[in-house]
């Protein structure tokens, strides 16, 4: 190891000290301080010698450091504009780390990243729904998302049909990976502590997705089914302006009942619906 390990109290406070850093509430920032979950979050990632990882948002490089620590190839997008010099101090002599400056969402992750290659993150929490979702649309070469998220946002993600959390987000995120929990964080593992508990949620890219004619209307007829979860499909997706006897069509030739409400519907039976409205919409 090159330098000692930064997921420690003690080395984190040295490091905001001499750079005369405070974490960004508005960015999110929760330092990482437990060398124990740094572990088992690489663990989880299962990463071989040599293997390219995508990290959003390396802080001051603790989690980072574990990574290329296993040997990882890791380039790091980082938005705080703070911290490049931050880490050119932690993380100097690891030639196997990029930073790229800038923002997640509008970088283009094509340029950066070779062909196959793995997201390993813990995410600010304000905007962790939409990074996952916009890096499982683009349809990126990504094997593995593995990402610290607010544990309810983990518990989403993962929820069957029928469940109290299941909603568009599971839906989406279940089209496109076979998500799992990996383990839950403590607020004390952190610095300064969030006020929630956190997890680790692996999801193991799909290499084939299901399939659907029209990706784009199929996001759209899932949130217009969860728009308002207490109602039923035939009337959330009326509300939403699809014409009452089209829909009708569509359920009956998906084999769905009308009386049936979003949360009660697989992913697959989503497909189905979404399939047979594009045909008479």
């Amino acid at each position: 190891m090159l330098h000692p390990k930064i997921a420690d109290v003690s080395a984190t406070r040295h490091i905001l000290n001499a750079f005369k850093l405070r974490a960004s509430k508005k960015l999110g920032q929760n330092f990482l301080i437990d060398s124990g979950v740094v572990d088992d979050i690489v663990a989880a990632a299962e990463i071989s010698p040599g293997e390219d990882i995508l990290e959003i948002g390396p802080g001051i490089g603790t989690l980072t450091q574990g990574l290329l620590e296993a040997g990882a190839k890791v380039t790091a997008v980082e938005l705080d504009k703070k911290l490049p010099a931050v880490l050119k101090e932690t993380l100097a002599g690891y030639e196997n780390f990029t930073l790229v400056p800038g923002d997640i969402l509008k970088i283009n992750i094509s340029e950066i990243m070779p062909e196959k290659f793995k997201v390993v993150a813990n995410l600010p929490y304000y905007i962790t729904t939409q990074i996952i979702l916009t890096l499982l649309e683009k349809k990126l070469p990504i094997t593995k998302i593995v990402t610290m998220v607010q544990k309810e946002v983990a518990e989403r993600m993962i929820s069957p049909p029928g469940s109290k959390n299941y909603g568009a987000m599971s839906v989406a995120v279940q089209f496109r990976s076979v998500p799992r929990i990996a383990f839950e964080v403590s607020p004390e593992s952190f610095l300064p502590r969030p006020e929630v508990t956190s997890a680790v949620v692996v999801c193991d890219v799909r290499e084939y997705p299901q399939k659907v004619s029209d990706e784009e209307f199929f996001i759209k007829i899932v949130r217009a089914s969860f728009g308002q979860r207490r109602k039923t499909l035939i009337n959330s997706l009326t509300g939403a302006g699809f014409n009452r006897e089209k829909i009708l069509s569509a359920l009956n030739a998906a084999g769905i009942l009308p009386d049936r409400r979003a949360e009660t519907l697989s992913v697959d039976e989503f497909i189905k619906l979404a399939e047979n409205l594009s045909k008479v919409k």
